[in-house]
């Protein structure tokens, strides 16, 4: 029997995520290209407007609150005007603070975007991506337990954009808490702690990360080669769960048992920011909530191909999803 959009909607609504990782502002300038500047050939932003948004890991937080659940985040930011900012975007969204820690030996991290109508022109980020320190580390991590032994978490996730939030400390005591306490794991890596995320849940890289990660070039177009990369990544990281995002080829996912391999859905692309805390985001409400892995790698795939024809970083909403899931036949 399939999902239905009302078992889905309860399903999302009911959990509590924890969410670990790397934030960032997303800063935003929108404006006109007319014309070339005469000191360089570069063009000229005429400025219409400007935007500031929860990135990297906030914009996972979003995403799950859009997506009707509860996000709670853990992470470090700078003691600094931008830190006050993400605060301030934080509460301004209506998300708590209390996994935040501001440091004095950090800056805010920011990804400062040009835009000329759909156009991205330019990207300028500011950001130390060196380790957390041992003190650091100890804080986030009292932060974490805390959570985890006061409120009821369903699902947690690892949103690692080596930024340096996330350490081999922070991940091996947090997996180990989760097992402790029964709660799935689900990872978002990028290449400085590919192969740290042991006994996980479900592991998600896309492409680039999983070539990187392994040392060695897969083609997705062929489905064998995708397969026996991902057993040898499930066997080093003793991972349940794996589920490789291919870009237009779609997504994979591939367990102890079965694999699945989902087609992407034709769209007109605008943008891909921000697809995968989308992704991620999806992903980890279904591992939540107890879908099974096709249902899972469905509506995963899905969710960020929806986000891909929006400009900019903007999460999906829940009804956006159940609507276009029933619509095509994934949920009924």
């Amino acid at each position: 029997m399939k999902a239905n959009t009302e078992f889905i909607k309860r399903a999302f609504q009911s959990q509590k995520v924890l969410i670990i990782g790397d934030v960032m502002i997303d800063s935003y300038i929108w404006g006109k290209v007319d014309r070339i500047s005469p000191e360089a050939p570069v063009p000229i932003v005429n400025v219409k407007t400007r935007e500031q948004r929860l990135g990297g890991a906030a914009n996972v937080a979003l995403n799950i609150q859009s997506l009707g659940a509860e996000p709670i985040l853990c992470a470090v930011i700078g003691s600094d005007i931008d830190g006050s900012a993400f605060l301030d975007l934080l509460r301004n969204n209506q998300l708590k603070t209390e996994g935040i820690i501001s440091s004095d030996q950090r800056i805010t991290t920011i990804k400062h975007r040009i835009i000329s109508g759909s156009q991205h022109i330019l990207r300028v980020d500011q950001e130390i991506d060196t380790p957390i320190s041992n003190k650091e580390t100890s804080l986030l991590l009292e932060k974490i337990n805390a959570i985890i032994k006061q409120q009821k978490i369903d699902v947690v996730i690892f949103e690692d954009y080596d930024k340096g939030v996330i350490t081999e400390k922070l991940i091996t005591e947090t997996i180990s808490t989760c097992k402790d306490n029964n709660i799935p794991v689900i990872v978002d890596p990028k290449k400085r702690n590919f192969l740290t995320y042991k006994n996980v849940t479900l592991f998600k890289p896309n492409l680039k990360e999983l070539r990187e990660g392994l040392k060695k070039e897969i083609n997705p177009s062929q489905v064998n080669e995708i397969k026996e990369a991902v057993g040898e990544l499930i066997q080093i990281l003793n991972a349940d769960a794996a589920f490789i995002t291919l870009s237009e080829h779609g997504v994979y996912l591939q367990d102890q048992e079965v694999s699945h391999h989902v087609k992407a859905h034709k769209r007109e692309i605008a943008d891909v920011s921000g697809a995968g805390d989308t992704v991620v985001s999806v992903a980890a409400l279904c591992l939540g909530a107890g879908l099974d892995h096709k249902l899972l790698a469905e509506l995963s795939n899905l969710a960020g191909g929806i986000v891909c024809e929006k400009v900019g970083v903007v999460p999906i909403t829940i009804n956006e999803l159940i609507q276009e899931a029933a619509s095509i036949g994934i949920i009924s």
